[in-house]
């Protein structure tokens, strides 16, 4: 396969000290972490996968990601840090994203240059290229490297590809950032953070395990979105879903008739603020 060779001689051409890459478990550095895991048959080199943990992420199950890096026979580093206290982050402006990857990737860098590491790839895709991604300004700055966006995968390439290797994540739905479900310039705590985080959970349970979902806040509102054919589910559980929801301060719950909306509050930003490659 021309594409994976391709990626494959990509990575190889900067092996050279070893490469460090962030993991999220996600289907995008699940399949970069596989493709790496692949190359040590033709040469011995270290890999470190790095995660950072924090509020702003959905409680992931950390033996997942122990066990695929366990896997792929690769070590895995856990970051544990609080976005919150960074005053560009907390108060949530339009380049949050920017400031939130900044703050993150400088600490994966530093850490594996302590590990004699000086590359540094993440699972960006062509995709990510075409819409609002202010974090990639930082991810230029620090040096990353993007290979899967750099040879043209794009989100569905990668889910296929995934699919052929036996990949579990295959067909995971993509959970970003907590703070996405807020409007820009609304200030982000831990409370929210956590309502967000429990709110989905709950309407999750009712859902199938590929479903996408997003509880956007507007205040005291909860809306929902999910993809059409999934709206009959949570209708049915309609009454466990107000009680949950209104448990965790939400007074009005609304199920948004225009479905899915990945990046919905990014229609707001001017597209001469986006980053292009």
């Amino acid at each position: 396969m021309k594409r994976i060779e391709a990626l494959k001689k990509r990575l190889m051409a900067c092996s050279e000290n070893g490469i460090g890459i962030a993991f999220s478990g996600g289907v995008d550095s699940t399949f970069l972490l596989s493709i790496l895991a692949e190359l040590r048959y033709e040469k011995t080199f270290p890999i470190i996968a790095v995660n950072f943990h924090s509020e702003f992420q959905s409680h992931e199950n950390i033996s997942d990601l122990q066990h695929t890096a366990e896997e792929f026979k690769v070590t895995l580093k856990i970051f544990e840090g609080d976005p919150l206290k960074i005053p560009e982050i907390q108060n949530n402006p339009p380049d949050r994203c920017y400031w939130c990857k900044l703050y993150i990737f400088t600490e994966f860098i530093a850490y594996l240059k302590a590990h004699g590491i000086q590359t540094l790839v993440d699972g960006t895709n062509a995709d990510d290229l075409d819409v609002y991604r202010p974090g990639r300004k930082a991810l230029a700055e620090l040096g990353v490297i993007s290979p899967l966006a750099e040879l043209g995968f794009t989100k569905a390439d990668i889910r296929k590809y995934a699919e052929e290797r036996g990949l579990a994540c295959s067909h995971k739905p993509a959970s970003p950032c907590l703070a996405t479900r807020f409007e820009y310039n609304v200030p982000l705590t831990h409370a929210r953070l956590e309502s967000v985080r429990k709110g989905e959970a709950l309407l999750r349970s009712y859902l199938p395990e590929t479903a996408d979902l997003r509880l956007r806040v507007h205040g005291l509102i909860a809306r929902i979105e999910v993809a059409p054919e999934n709206m009959p589910l949570l209708l049915t559980h309609a009454s466990s879903i107000r009680k949950g929801l209104h448990g965790l301060g939400f007074n009005f719950i609304t199920l948004d008739l225009e479905g899915f909306r990945s990046g919905c509050f990014d229609a707001q930003i001017p597209p001469t603020l986006h980053l292009k490659k």
